[in-house]
């Protein structure tokens, strides 16, 4: 009996519906899902991504995992939703472009095309007119994605710098205190760095280099793509400890001039 057979009979059992309740929901004949269940018929793509859906649990662990031999904290864990076996929350090709050569390209993701980027990082059409480059000093075994990034939270990195990522496969191997551009469901696209949660939660904890903005996390179930940080690119030079000093004088300076005009106006 393959995997993905034994898999989707256990999964079925441990929720106790019947193969007439699941052919229902998935909107197949009961006599489809028992050919499935007893590895009479081979599922095609759609039909694994149905059950993935279903389940709640990726392609990847369907097919690869005996879940049978998971102890029981662990099936638990991954009926919540916490898949963390996989390679992210549920399979996940990465769509890219090669050159004249048949090297892989770094697309170029500048501000403007983030939105779009959100929603059409898996359509080849979309990753098609990104513009691309090469950076011969990186590895032509691993696939990168450049951002261009906005606003201070990662000060010192200025806004508007472009920022390169190579892609993660599998987000359990993401380590604490590095620092990753995040595709979001809802939030588009964020760089932080991250600390990883998801084996106890479920979850990313996203912290900006800027201190004057706080932590906060977001559900694995919410990502859509992960790329760990290489390096970055920007046009301007960080502030030095000197220049950070002189901005906090002036903010001071403007702070106590606004708190002595108030305490004027109470006087009067």
């Amino acid at each position: 009996m393959s995997i993905f057979s034994e898999n989707i009979k256990l999964l079925r059992k441990r929720k106790r519906f019947t193969q007439e309740d699941v052919a229902e929901s998935l909107h197949m004949k009961r006599s489809t899902l028992s050919g499935y269940e007893n590895e009479i018929a081979q599922p095609g793509m759609a039909t694994l991504i149905s059950f993935s859906e279903y389940y709640n649990v990726s392609v990847d662990t369907l097919i690869r995992i005996d879940l049978s031999a998971l102890p029981e904290s662990q099936l638990n864990q991954l009926e919540r939703g916490y898949d963390v076996y996989i390679k992210g929350s549920k399979l996940r090709v990465l769509v890219t472009s090669v050159n004249a050569d048949n090297e892989e390209n770094i697309e170029l993701v500048p501000e403007k095309a983030q939105a779009g980027y959100a929603s059409g990082f898996a359509d080849p059409e979309y990753i098609k007119i990104l513009p691309t480059f090469q950076l011969p000093f990186l590895s032509k075994q691993k696939k990168y994605r450049t951002f261009q990034i906005s606003g201070d939270s990662m000060l010192p990195i200025p806004s508007g710098s472009f920022v390169t990522g190579e892609f993660v496969q599998n987000w359990t191997f993401i380590k604490n205190k590095q620092a990753h551009i995040i595709v979001t469901l809802n939030d588009g696209i964020v760089f932080k760095v991250v600390e990883n949660r998801i084996e106890s939660d479920g979850k990313l904890i996203l912290h900006s280099l800027n201190p004057l903005f706080s932590p906060y996390d977001i559900q694995i179930q919410d990502v859509k793509e992960v790329w760990k940080f290489v390096n970055y690119i920007s046009g301007e030079l960080p502030e030095t400890n000197e220049m950070r000093t002189e901005a906090l004088a002036i903010s001071l300076k403007s702070l106590q001039k606004e708190v002595q005009q108030i305490q004027t106006r109470l006087q009067l």
